[in-house]
């Protein structure tokens, strides 16, 4: 299944599917005003990455794959610590320190929703190495960002 993000105009797909098929690191779905849809794929051993958005609240579903979930009040203080798996949610909210390590033995398949919009619209990425490289993934011009935007902060 091939998903091309469109802008803030109606979409539909089967997010399920896509999310299960996506082999990229990050793959930008869809992006609104408001917020964006985005489909992972993390390997064995990988994780997202330790990160926190100031601005930015995260909604995470694992569509395949088992993870570890880490979330907390600053890198060193990860007090929110579960386990998660197919059809869990991770809830993350703006400016929460967080990382989901992928503990199974199949690549751990997202799908995560920013609110607002985070990344440049059909952005893809397929590597973290080459997602944490890219200085060009601002979110579009038209997306409603906060006014005092403070930079993410990574681990």
């Amino acid at each position: 299944m091939t998903i091309k993000d469109i802008g803030p105009q109606p979409q539909s797909f089967d997010l399920e599917q896509a999310t299960r098929e996506n082999k990229n690191y990050r793959t930008v779905a869809w992006s609104g005003r408001y917020l964006q849809v985005t489909l992972m794929s993390i390997p064995v051993g990988g994780d997202i990455g330790l990160e926190v958005h100031p601005e930015t609240d995260q909604f995470l579903r694992l569509d395949a794959g088992r993870g570890r979930a880490q979330i907390g009040p600053s890198r060193d203080q990860l007090t929110f610590d579960r386990e998660v798996s197919d059809g869990w949610c991770v809830l993350i909210p703006a400016g929460t320190w967080h990382n989901v390590t992928n503990i199974g033995d199949e690549p751990m398949q997202v799908y995560a929703v920013y609110a607002p919009a985070h990344h440049k619209p059909g952005k893809i990425h397929k590597t973290a190495s080459e997602a944490a490289a890219d200085s060009d993934d601002e979110p579009a011009e038209w997306s409603v960002q906060p006014d005092d935007v403070e930079p993410d902060k990574r681990g």
